[in-house]
């Protein structure tokens, strides 16, 4: 159940965007960095899993950025569709270079393009840093379901894997209050550096109230419901033994090649054995142009806990124009 906290509150930045990716922990996931040609404008981790190579999000060098939110479906199987939502992301990211297509541009795209249908259930924001950003899902029929967030300054918004608009989510609640009180904090301790700002945002990140079910009850399926009321997932379920990673890595190796060269949908590999928060993003964007990107691994692909600081990886950069 990921999480996207986006806010214009600080006076220094003009865009704060804070993330957890929770996963199934072997799903394989690269390490952020900016990509191979002819994508190398773009930054951020990717899913290997999927010959997509997606990501849930990123940026450019242009100041184009994304953020993916699943939906929440009952099981996991009704969570995979025929396409990857990377699809979608990198459709944005890896696009035109020079504004010659607006974000609403794109954004009527997504509502109209019949692939985007084919895939998982997803909200998407999607803009230029320094602009307002949309909100678009596959499930909106018109550009009147879209909605837009950072349009003015002292704005904290919320998206988890439900619609923009729904509030009974305690973990968007939570993280909204969070996220503004860690940046007013951070602007009342003058003495704070930009790094002890990133500290206090992963400290909002971090906020476990999940509650505990009985061992017996340790799986994804039966936390499901659970999910909603904590921004941070400790690690659920038990790690699979040798054997059963092992082949599923086989089996993901031979879906890579059959969606590679046949199209054909993939199997459901990488949706079972633990689960949790396994990616902390924090997006820290100037009215000058400056950004900075700082990504922390909390588990590696065989789902082993790194330790805090070890998976830490920051970039900056200048929009360039």
């Amino acid at each position: 159940m990921c999480i996207a906290l986006i806010s214009t509150a600080h006076p220094s930045y003009s865009l704060i965007i804070i993330n957890n990716r929770d996963e199934f922990l072997h799903r394989p996931t690269s390490p952020p960095d900016w990509w191979p040609e002819p994508s190398s404008h773009v930054l951020g981790s990717r899913d290997l899993a999927r010959a997509t190579r997606g990501t849930w999000m990123g940026v450019t060098k242009q100041g184009k950025l994304a953020v993916l939110t699943n939906y929440r479906e009952d099981t996991t199987s009704e969570a995979i569709g025929y396409y990857s939502r990377g699809v979608i992301v990198n459709s944005w990211l890896t696009g035109p270079t020079d504004k010659q297509e607006t974000t609403r541009d794109f954004v009527q795209s997504i509502v109209t393009s019949a692939e985007a249908k084919q895939v998982g259930g997803f909200s998407l924001v999607c803009g230029h840093i320094n602009e307002p950003l949309a909100i678009v899902s596959n499930r909106s029929s018109d550009m009147d379901h879209i909605s837009w967030v950072a349009t003015e300054k002292n704005e904290t918004r919320g998206l988890s894997n439900t619609t923009f608009d729904d509030r009974s989510w305690p973990k968007i609640i939570d993280g909204e209050k969070l996220t503004a009180a860690a940046i007013k904090e951070h602007v009342q301790h003058e003495d704070e550096d930009e790094d002890a700002l990133i500290d206090r945002l992963l400290q909002v990140l971090s906020t476990d109230t999940l509650p505990r079910l009985p061992e017996e009850h340790d799986t994804i399926e039966t936390y499901v419901h659970h999910l909603r009321k904590s921004i941070f997932v400790p690690i659920i379920g038990k790690a699979n033994d040798r054997g059963q990673v092992e082949e599923k890595l086989a089996a993901a190796q031979v879906e890579d090649e059959m969606e590679t060269a046949t199209n054909e949908p993939p199997c459901q590999s990488y949706t079972s054995g633990p689960y949790g928060t396994q990616r902390q993003t924090v997006l820290l964007a100037r009215p000058d142009g400056r950004v900075r990107y700082f990504e922390r691994t909390l588990y590696d692909n065989d789902a082993k806990a790194v330790p805090t600081g070890q998976g830490d990886h920051s970039f900056e950069f200048n929009i360039s124009t």
